[in-house]
């Protein structure tokens, strides 16, 4: 059985992924998913001073605070950028990555390089109308989720912070893991994140795999992702 060590993506949390860590705990593995300070349940610590190296230290405290080894860490969509930095620092304490439609980054990269310019010219723009110049409202979550399932979600979409996507990865290197891609195919042509599962394909160390998905399969269809990640493992 596996050690899976959950990074949600922006305005999201733990609890987002809820359904499929109910699959992999059935099946015996030992599940965590941790919700990122200022975010979900710990929304109340949100701060204008929250940033990339936040999040990180996050995850590297659930590591080194449960003593966890062999971890096969994923990280979905922002999430990529968390799990990139604790690979950084703790590489000795994972077995492998596994990037959900995830950004990649290189070091000395942030969120805000990574996206399309109007899109992150959009999120500093809503920031500035409504968040303080430092809160990013949430992004419509995709159309196919269920209706469920965006009234249970919708109170729980917090602001991200600012800085979380204006700092970048830190520059020292990104230790060989094995690694996996799972690209999202349910997108349009210039989805944000098809480079990264370009780059994947092109790239030695890398495994590709496809999900007929949009971007939030853990909860569109968790059955789905929790089997392709077993495969994984």
């Amino acid at each position: 059985m596996a050690t899976i060590l959950v990074v949600h993506g922006a305005w999201s949390g733990g609890w987002a992924w809820r359904k499929t860590s109910a699959i992999w705990r059935a099946a015996g593995h030992e599940v965590w998913t941790p919700t990122l300070t200022g975010l979900g349940e710990r929304g109340h610590l949100a701060s204008s001073e929250i940033d990339l190296e936040t999040h990180i230290r996050d995850i590297v405290a659930v590591l080194d605070c449960e003593d966890l080894e062999e971890v096969v860490l994923i990280g979905h969509s922002y999430g990529g950028m968390v799990a990139t930095g604790v690979a950084q620092r703790r590489s000795e304490r994972l077995r492998r990555l596994v990037y959900l439609d995830a950004l990649v980054p290189e070091p000395g990269e942030a969120v805000f390089d990574l996206v399309p310019p109007q899109a992150a010219a959009r999120m500093r723009a809503a920031a500035e109308a409504g968040g303080d110049g430092w809160r990013i409202p949430p992004d419509p979550m995709p159309p196919d989720t269920p209706a469920e399932d965006v009234l249970y979600a919708r109170p729980r979409r917090l602001p991200q912070p600012i800085r979380t996507f204006e700092q970048p990865l830190p520059s020292s290197a990104v230790p060989k893991l094995p690694r996996a891609y799972v690209v999202c195919t349910r997108v349009g042509p210039d989805d944000t994140f098809r480079r990264f599962a370009e780059r994947a394909a092109r790239e030695p160390g890398w495994t590709l795999e496809t999900i007929d998905a949009s971007h939030g399969p853990h909860g569109t269809c968790p059955d789905v992702l929790a089997g392709l990640v077993e495969r994984l493992l």
